[in-house]
């Protein structure tokens, strides 16, 4: 028995494993995005800098969601996508209280309204590298 998602037509759609080379190294084993018909999951990006990955991490939550968002957008290039084509998030924040508005204020910089994709937000008790945010995202592009 097929454990595969039938696509529209009726034959399986096989998952794809992408990494991005513009894109920072995964701090963990795990790829940048997995694209499964036209629905492209992207893992959650810390604010490490690509082709830098022990710099230290931008001062404070509106420098690091901003790197954070920089990286999503260096995966989604690399998938032949953009900020446009997101249709979800999740945002994980270790100091909600402090950082939600922050963050918020980025968000509404990088997201045009009539454009703003559906997000979660939750505090963490902890991220890699110390980070104050990770964000990760689902994007989809018709026709593919």
């Amino acid at each position: 028995m097929s454990h595969e998602p039938p696509s529209p037509t009726g034959s399986p759609v096989r998952p794809s494993f992408h990494l991005i080379d513009s894109a920072p190294v995964p701090v963990a084993p795990w790829s940048h995005c997995v694209k499964v018909g036209p629905w492209h999951f992207l893992s959650g990006q810390i604010p490490n800098l690509p082709g830098d990955e022990e710099a230290p991490l931008p001062d404070g939550v509106a420098a690091q969601t901003t790197q954070c968002l920089d990286n999503l957008r260096l995966i989604l290039e690399g998938m032949g996508l953009g900020l446009e084509n997101v249709v979800q998030t999740r945002v994980y924040l270790l100091d909600f209280q402090r950082d939600y508005g922050p963050m918020n204020a980025v968000w509404e910089r990088v997201f045009p309204a009539g454009h703003r994709p559906a997000r979660t937000t939750v505090g963490v008790t902890g991220l890699a590298r110390d980070a104050l945010i990770e964000v990760d995202a689902v994007a989809f592009l018709a026709g593919k």
